[in-house]
């Protein structure tokens, strides 16, 4: 697999002062300029690792019920799982993905998958309850080495393709999200549950080396490069100074906490009487997710054309109505199927769309914008997990439907009351 030739550094691709970049506004992209890119099969080795990375962070939600009982954990505390799992991304996200702004991706890319592989394999062997939360919290922070690809993979891509190859690298992402149901219930009804995180283990190590080989590598000591906690202290400003950032930053907070409302709960009333699914059947849900994310998948071409504002409505719109068929999950698999793949098209379009955007606005500092944005999904991916187990706990699924719309409800309103319109700079 190779890569086309990328000589040098991406430099900054800023608007002059008073012209809008392309995006909501529906502004016509710049010219593009002649430069290399990714190779499709470098493209595709990004999404299948992306995917893979993440997977761990969403691995346990299937076997949430299992958990509970091999631990001792009770419905309202097993959700704890995911939680601190989601912290350790938030944090991995704000302390390590920027660093792909300073040093070179690769490395920095094989030593966290290198990592990863190992908490994996703790995790797969933790005996007790707080073996058990430190290894999660551990991969989650490790697992942000699918944003560090993200970001090196919009820095190679040519700006008149980066929304088309983030799209493609993001719905690794989302299928990895989704198909991490799927195989964790397939694997744990074969083999228990400590052979999913010992076969993460595994894959891991080898899409390790195959990142090692394929990456290019890249300048390890760049000209001016702020010390670590300069680096920190941009990333914050970033979003202080950029309205844009903000606002899809609480998009993402909320889409994703719509999301995780509903993936970290469904296995709690699937694995329940009357329905008393196995691990493999409720896992199985996740290919209508992942449908759905696929899609989705033409959004980043839709940025590209200018059409990131329409694209981000409609799929809001939908993201609101997905509520409907799942509230009929009691009743019918065959809603729970729909809503799913409703729910995970629309949180794919306002993802890769998102993405493609905040890159946009700041190509020099993409590792920050990435990895600042995602500190919001991690957020809202927490509060939905938190949030819906406590919540199925107490008043059941039919309360949890009514929490994701809500959340729902609320993104169309920020969206709504954020937007760029034609005439008025963000």
């Amino acid at each position: 697999m190779t890569i086309c030739r990328h000589d040098q550094a991406e430099p900054p691709e800023s608007p002059p002062a008073g012209q809008e970049p392309p995006g909501e506004a529906g502004g016509a992209p710049a010219p593009p300029r002649p430069r290399a890119g990714l190779s499709r099969g470098a493209t595709l080795l990004f999404a299948v690792a992306s995917g893979t990375a993440v997977a761990n962070v969403y691995a346990a939600q299937p076997l949430l019920a299992t958990l509970g009982q091999d631990f001792g954990l009770g419905e309202g505390v097993v959700g704890a799982v995911v939680t601190v799992t989601q912290a350790g991304y938030g944090l991995g996200l704000f302390l390590l993905v920027p660093l792909g702004d300073v040093l070179d991706r690769r490395r920095l890319v094989s030593a966290q998958s290198l990592l990863l592989a190992a908490a994996l394999a703790v995790l797969g062997t933790a005996g007790a309850a707080p073996a058990l939360f430190a290894a999660a919290a551990a991969v989650g922070f490790l697992a942000v080495v699918t944003q560090s690809l993200v970001a090196f993979a919009a820095a190679l891509a040519g700006p008149e393709r980066r929304g088309r190859v983030v799209g493609q690298v993001t719905s690794g992402v989302v299928v990895g999200i989704l198909l991490a149901r799927t195989v964790s219930g397939l694997l744990a009804d074969a083999a228990g549950w400590r052979a999913v995180y010992l076969v993460s283990a595994t894959a891991t190590l080898l899409l390790a080396l195959a990142l090692r080989r394929a990456l290019p590598p890249q300048t390890g000591a760049r000209p001016g490069r702020p010390s670590y906690p300069a680096l920190l202290r941009s990333t914050v400003m970033l979003f202080v100074e950029e309205p844009l950032l903000r606002a899809r930053g609480m998009l993402a907070l909320l889409v994703f906490a719509a999301f995780s409302t509903l993936w970290s709960c469904v296995a709690l009333p699937l694995s329940a009487p009357p329905l008393s699914l196995s691990h493999t059947a409720i896992g199985a849900f996740g290919l209508a997710g992942a449908a759905g994310a696929l899609a989705a998948a033409p959004a980043g071409r839709l940025h590209d054309r200018g059409h990131a504002g329409r694209t981000t409505g409609v799929a809001l719109l939908l993201l609101t109505l997905s509520w409907l068929p799942l509230a009929l999950t009691g009743e019918s698999l065959w809603a729970l199927a729909a809503g799913a793949i409703l729910l995970d098209l629309a949180v794919q379009a306002v993802h890769v769309t998102s993405q493609s955007m905040i890159y946009t606005r700041r190509p020099d500092a993409g590792g920050r914008v990435i990895g600042g944005y995602m500190i919001f999904y991690s957020a809202g991916s927490a509060l939905g997990a938190l949030a819906s187990t406590s919540l199925y706990a107490a008043a059941g699924w039919p309360a949890v439907c009514l929490l994701g719309a809500a959340f729902s409800l609320l993104a169309s309103a920020v969206w709504a009351a954020t937007r760029e319109r034609p005439g008025r700079r963000p």
